[in-house]
């Protein structure tokens, strides 16, 4: 199955007639017939999108559209309009409403199938997500309401045209917009990439924007902008092309600034949540494989990566060092100065390993004062010398804390396990792990501010 649809519609032969089409393409379907099954149907089938008539037996598109904007985890469902005749007027409140689009019937198989999924790609991807898990990184808040202004490009055949719709479309919304030549669309790609892309498909002459549409969705730069086509009269055939080359609306009506200004006030608005849901995303997985504090990586990313590597390593048959370093008398530290020193002395020690490791080693925060360094194809003689190098840095530059009267002197002890390059014996990370600390223990019994070597054991 490609998605589940909800179809509804109070007049029982125009659902027998949508489901035909769209069991066709191998869609689940469910069916209603007014408003008050809606709540019910939403939470029993979660639905991929919903097909409603414009009017039901007790209510409008409209009300479907507000419901299911009242459950934030619903909220990015598409709701599809399908009206009996044409109205412009019933149109536009339909978008004003949040409606992402109005078909009018007799619906077209080509355009109808290609509109439905265009529309199926449009989900936000949040509602995928478990409750809990959505609600600890913020997924089921209520997105903020899109404020804009947002920056517009108008990408015309005739620079003349550009300007007219430009001069129409500026009084009708508050974002702004620029031209561009269907010729010249290089400076698309540069920054600022534009938030909204409005181009014109010309009806005797549509493949090279048709091949634009193709090519703002494939590039990065602009795969994530909102998408509009203008197609007047152009043919089934066109519209579906331009909606399954990636955009997200095709007006076949011509150029109509107010029409235009309500799609793009949705579409930003849409564009906003996913952007929101991207980078809670990607905060939330910072958030989970870094140390607060110090920024390096934290155990649970650290584990895992050694893993990776040691893998890498014996299919390489490269060198490897795994260190294990640890702050000498850290407690004395909080102690006598406070936890806002110890923490300064957290901070600046990571800053420090940070320079002195490449940038192909990682280093991570696994303890309290404790250190992780992995060293990535090194002989014992280099791991030999980083060790050093880390005991030199930390001990020869005393540390500035805040509140206390002068600079503190701190030391570092390590332990380090060396697999030479082609080494027979590859022990796994626990084992390895095992090891590094039984030899910080010794360098810590014979003295601290000092590191021990020794090779792995199998």
């Amino acid at each position: 199955m490609q998605g589940t649809i909800l179809i509804l519609d109070g007049v029982a032969t125009n659902r027998i007639m949508l489901k035909v089409q769209l069991s066709a393409a191998y869609y689940r379907i469910v069916q209603g017939v007014d408003l008050a099954s809606l709540p019910d149907l939403l939470n029993r089938a979660r639905p991929d999108l919903i097909l409603t008539a414009m009017k039901l037996p007790d209510g409008t598109a409209a009300g479907v559209k507000a419901m299911v904007s009242t459950n934030p985890a619903l909220a990015g469902i598409p709701v599809l309009a399908i009206a009996d005749q044409p109205d412009r007027q019933a149109m536009l409140n339909a978008l004003a409403a949040g409606i992402d689009d109005v078909l009018v019937q007799p619906l077209n198989d080509l355009v109808f199938q290609a509109r439905i999924r265009s529309l199926m790609r449009l989900r936000d991807g949040s509602e995928d997500l478990p409750l809990d898990t959505g609600r600890m990184l913020g997924f089921a808040e209520a997105a903020p309401p899109f404020t804009g202004p947002s920056r517009v490009a108008l990408v015309t055949a005739r620079p003349e045209t550009g300007l007219v719709w430009r001069s129409h479309l500026e009084r009708a919304t508050r974002h702004g917009v620029r031209n561009y030549r269907m010729t010249d669309v290089h400076a698309l790609m540069q920054d600022p990439v534009p938030d909204a892309i409005v181009v014109e498909v010309p009806r005797t002459n549509p493949g090279p924007a048709l091949a634009l549409l193709s090519d703002l969705c494939a590039r990065s730069a602009t795969e994530n902008c909102v998408v509009i086509a203008l197609a007047d009269g152009a043919s089934p055939q066109c519209v579906a092309d331009a909606l399954d080359r990636g955009a997200q609306n095709v007006m076949t009506t011509g150029f109509d600034a107010e029409e235009l200004a309500l799609r793009l006030d949705r579409d930003l608005a849409r564009k906003a949540r996913r952007d929101r849901f991207r980078l809670t995303v990607r905060d939330g997985l910072r958030a989970a494989v870094l140390d607060p504090m110090t920024g390096l990586y934290n155990r649970r990313y650290a584990l895992p990566y050694l893993t990776s590597i040691l893998h890498e390593a014996a299919e390489n048959g490269s060198g490897l060092a795994l260190m294990m370093a640890d702050l000498d008398h850290f407690k004395r530290i909080n102690d006598r100065h406070g936890h806002a020193a110890g923490d300064a002395v957290l901070v600046e020690t990571s800053q420090r390993l940070r320079q002195l490791v490449r940038p192909a080693d990682m280093v991570a925060r696994v303890g309290g004062e404790e250190f992780l360094i992995v060293a990535r194809s090194g002989s014992p003689e280099q791991a030999t010398r980083l060790a050093h190098r880390i005991c030199a840095e930390i001990n020869a530059r005393p540390f500035q804390l805040p509140g206390a009267p002068e600079p503190v002197r701190v030391t570092i002890s390590i332990g380090v396990v060396a697999i030479g390059p082609f080494s027979p014996n590859r022990p796994d990370v626990m084992d390895l792990m095992n090891q590094a600390d039984r030899a910080l223990y010794e360098s810590k019994a014979a003295g601290r501010n000092r590191f021990k070597m020794i090779e792995a054991a199998a």
